[in-house]
């Protein structure tokens, strides 16, 4: 029997080791997939501190972009009201010079000097001096018509100034806020590529995190199966410990009798005992 049960535990061993290394190279397999879903997470960790960057960089961009175009719309306006100063000053030099003078303001100036010299100087009725007099009143009339002309067509002219430097500016504005926009644009496009590689990455983890799932499902079975084997191994070990005792002590009680069958031999002859014939003789009362 003892035989029989060696040879069982024997086999039961060859089926634990294979179990084992099964086992234990389902918890390899399944520790090399934890660490890739690992790796993979550290990488997409990575890439969002990478997105949250870049939309903070576009965001600051957009806000920008927003700036500029409330300045450069501020700025058109400015224009417009610029030019509606400019349509409403030609205008209006339109009618006075349909009442100005041919002659220039020297030469005006220089007859209003004239006539008032005259009328000064010279002595006249009342009759001759209301003709210069109106004449005077009519070319002074003709002086203000002259400078007023010669004051709109300044302000004309620093009006022009102004609309230009506006819309220089507008189009400043404008071209600063396209570059911007098309960073912005560029930003936009990276940080989704970004998101896209993240997203693809998320779902390769998550591949590798099934699969480790799944194989240590499969290892907890095989521990069993090895737990189960180890408890009849040690089962049937206990029978031959039981089995080699039972043996030991019938080997003993035979060997006990044959000794002391020998030294009753030895007593009738009376020969001298040694010390385990006459330690076992004592025992049974026969000394």
């Amino acid at each position: 029997m003892s035989e029989s049960l060696k040879q069982r535990i024997g086999d039961l061993d060859r089926k634990l080791t294979i179990l084992k290394e099964e086992r234990d190279k389902l918890n390899s397999e399944a520790q090399k997939w934890a660490e890739k879903r690992n790796t993979i997470h550290g990488q997409i960790k990575s890439l969002r501190v990478e997105v949250a960057a870049l939309k903070e960089k576009r965001d600051a961009m957009n806000e920008k972009v927003q700036e500029l175009k409330s300045l450069r719309e501020k700025t058109k306006e400015k224009v417009r009201g610029t030019h509606a100063q400019i349509l409403k000053l030609k205008e209006n030099m339109k009618s006075l010079m349909g009442r100005e003078h041919p002659r220039n303001m020297r030469n005006i100036q220089r007859e209003i000097e004239d006539l008032e010299w005259k009328i000064q100087t010279t002595p006249l009725t009342v009759k001759e001096e209301k003709p210069l007099i109106d004449q005077v009143r009519h070319l002074e009339s003709q002086l203000l018509i002259q400078k007023q002309i010669k004051k709109s067509k300044e302000k004309l002219m620093e009006l022009r100034t102004e609309k230009k430097a506006l819309e220089t500016e507008a189009k400043t504005y404008h071209e600063k806020l396209s570059a911007l926009a098309q960073q912005s644009q560029k930003i936009h496009e990276e940080m989704l590529k970004t998101l896209n590689k993240a997203r693809s990455l998320k779902v390769e983890a998550d591949s590798a995190h099934q699969k480790y799932v799944e194989i240590k499902k499969q290892a907890p079975n095989l521990h069993e199966k090895c737990v189960e084997l180890l408890g009849q191994i040690k089962t049937f070990r206990q029978e031959i410990r039981e089995e080699e005792e039972k043996e030991q002590a019938k080997r003993q009680r035979k060997l006990r009798k044959e000794l002391k069958e020998r030294a009753l031999e030895k007593l009738k002859r009376g020969e001298k005992l040694t010390w385990e014939e006459f330690k076992i003789l004592a025992e049974k009362g026969m000394i």
